[in-house]
């Protein structure tokens, strides 16, 4: 029975979104996570469009997401002098049927656990459960477990899906020539702050120049006295010709340890030292990817989520993106059953597009608007027509929006990924 059962090593949002999909389909899975208890864990993310339109098919819908943050109204960048260079309203403001929500990821994150163990059951994460690698056979795959003792167990199913994150074992197995990973010189320090929100009050905003830069946006709505949880990122670009130099990937820091390095940026309509200083909770990681790679599959083995397609978080997808490849697997498991088969038409479909994702935001993605910017004029000036006309900085934002696979008419007009299920 246990050979019918699809394995899943990771309980991440991917990992868990997956769980949630192969269930509407029909089809029994085992999610395998490492961490011995979840916990709310990280600041803020964005849900695009395409990946609402996706958790609302899943029957989790704006109820729920509001318990978690909230609709995002605009998209905006702001020179280093406080100036516009660019808005546009998001999500369902500007005529998507879908909003975009920006939410605590960890709080997501447990509403995704709570609703795997609702719909399939209390056993269906494993905790304290680390993939080590994999084995093929005729029939299906085989999950290396580490045990307690420093041995191994093998866990059996019918295909394995490796979402396990940016440090996958299972992807170092499946490619272990692929080079380490790639940073490339950019710092952030990330914190929440308990302040009124600027703009429409629901406004994810960057800030600066391309090296030297904030984004800043609400992830609740604004209580009684009119404060809500603001997430924000500082971030700074350094040489990375030596590599990342410390013994961490992410850790906490003090808020001191870094905010001097944004003391000027203060303006009539915000404040941001003084955010900084009033920070809950701060922390410290670089910006790091990984190389796309040629596939994400090996026999009845693929990848998912960040273990497929680790990428700078300049776009707001890669929660999303994780998302769609969930229910993109789903899709090809009704298509071609739980089969090898299945996964090719997955890795087929995606593998390709999103590896451009990849390499993009490696470029700054949406962002590149600030790099332009900065390379005409040095990041200041007074009227942002003189420097990109508004037909080229549109024009700038819809090519980036077509290839994260959101842009609005396609997406409004696109079907279902998953047309035909049985009811969450």
């Amino acid at each position: 029975m246990d050979n019918d059962r699809i394995l899943i090593a990771g309980g991440g949002i991917g990992g868990l979104v997956t769980a949630l999909t192969l269930h509407q389909v029909g089809l029994r899975c085992l999610v395998l996570e490492a961490a011995r208890e979840m916990k709310p864990l990280g600041v803020g993310i964005n849900l695009q469009p395409n990946a609402v339109r996706e958790l609302q098919d899943l029957g989790i819908g704006p109820e729920e997401l509001d318990r978690v943050g909230l609709p995002a109204r605009e998209w905006a960048l702001v020179s280093l002098n406080g100036k516009e260079i660019y808005s546009e309203p998001r999500g369902t403001y500007a005529g998507y049927r879908w909003p975009q929500y920006a939410v605590h990821r960890g709080e997501f994150h447990m509403l995704l656990f709570d609703k795997v163990r609702e719909r399939l059951g209390p056993d269906a994460v494993r905790l304290g459960t680390r993939v080590k690698g994999y084995s093929k056979a005729v029939n299906g795959a085989a999950a290396r477990i580490a045990t307690e003792d420093g041995g191994t167990e093998q866990l059996h199913g019918r295909l394995l899906i490796g979402a396990d994150g940016i440090h996958s074992a299972i992807r170092s197995q499946m490619h272990p020539d692929q080079p380490p990973i790639h940073w490339g010189g950019a710092v952030m320090w990330r914190g929440t702050t308990r302040a009124a929100p600027i703009r429409t009050g629901s406004s994810f905003v960057g800030l600066g120049t391309h090296r030297h830069r904030m984004v800043i946006y609400p992830i609740s709505h604004p209580d009684a006295d009119g404060l809500a949880t603001i997430n924000w990122i500082a971030e700074r670009t350094l040489d990375a010709s030596e590599g990342w130099q410390q013994n961490a990937w992410f850790k906490q820091v003090d808020v001191e340890d870094f905010a001097h390095h944004f003391d000027n940026f203060c303006y009539d309509w915000l404040d941001v030292p003084a955010m900084l200083r009033a920070a809950d909770v701060a922390y410290e990681n670089p910006m790091i990817d990984r190389d796309p790679v040629h596939t994400w599959i090996d026999g009845p083995v693929a990848l998912m989520g960040d273990a497929a397609h680790a990428m700078y978080p300049t776009g707001s997808n890669g929660a999303s993106q994780a998302i769609i490849d969930a229910r993109e697997l789903g899709a090809a498991m009704l298509a071609h059953g739980p089969t090898p088969t299945a996964l090719r038409a997955y890795d087929e479909k995606l593998c390709g597009p999103v590896s451009a994702i990849v390499l993009r935001n490696r470029g700054a993605g949406p962002f590149g608007l600030l790099n332009l910017v900065d390379e005409r004029c040095g990041g200041e000036f007074d009227d942002i027509d003189d420097v990109i006309s508004p037909h080229e900085r549109q024009e700038f934002m819809h090519g980036y929006q077509s290839a994260a696979g959101f842009a609005k008419d396609a997406l409004n007009a696109a079907p279902p990924i998953i047309a035909s299920v049985i009811p969450v």
